[in-house]
């Protein structure tokens, strides 16, 4: 279902976000102050609507459509001005979804539901818990973030010295909160079943907790 989104911000992430958001065929307004960036995104964007203003502007946000939005994303390089958008938008305009970029962790405390703020957009923490990730997970790859991070679609392919390989699913001691989507072996998909044995070169697909990624991963991997 195509969304009507509001892009407050029109930096290297407003305008990543649009082209997204562009693809997928959702309708796209981007709101930037600065007159240069506008004329340049309308040259890059030519899908969306680009309004010149500034977020913190009620008549601006209402001259770039904040009434029609289904969703508003405050990506400004200032955090007073997301947080401006984020009360306007929720609590004078009654947008549903809001989301906020969040610049300085000091000021995470105010990037709540009570200010607006349905999801903040950490990219300092996002970057820090990739990067931990990729450290201590070797060749798990993390297909899609559910529920704020608390849990992610993985997938891992199993070692030929994995403590799985060869050992049927009802007989691994999966970690806690994870749950297994399928296998894929040879390019056919294959339902988990208790009694499907793993093969080494299998490629699991696996709900888990983030707390729980290094279990299932020491589990199908040779370390």
């Amino acid at each position: 279902m195509a969304l009507q989104v509001l892009i407050v911000g029109g930096g290297q992430v407003g305008a990543a976000l649009a082209a997204l958001l562009l693809d997928g065929r959702h309708q796209v307004t981007v709101l930037e102050a600065r007159p240069d960036v506008v004329a340049q995104l309308q040259h890059e964007l030519p899908g969306a609507a680009v309004v010149a203003g500034s977020g913190a502007d009620p008549a601006a946000l209402e001259a770039a459509g904040v009434r029609q939005a289904q969703v508003v994303a405050a990506v400004t390089g200032a955090d007073d001005t997301n947080l401006a958008v984020a009360g306007l938008a929720r609590f004078e305009y009654g947008v549903p979804r809001i989301l906020a970029r969040l610049n300085s962790h000091h000021n995470a405390w105010m990037f709540v539901p009570a200010m607006g703020v349905d999801v903040a957009l950490n990219q300092a923490e996002v970057m820090a818990h990739l990067i931990a990730e990729e450290m201590s997970l070797g060749d798990m790859l993390t297909l899609l973030k559910l529920r704020k991070g608390q849990y992610a679609l993985v997938e891992e392919r199993v070692a030929p010295t994995a403590p799985a390989a060869g050992r049927r699913l009802g007989e691994l001691a999966l970690p806690a909160e994870c749950a297994l989507a399928a296998v894929i072996r040879e390019g056919q998909l294959l339902i988990p079943r208790a009694e499907l044995r793993l093969r080494a070169g299998d490629e699991v697909l696996a709900v888990v907790h983030a707390e729980h990624l290094a279990e299932l991963a020491a589990l199908l991997s040779s370390r």
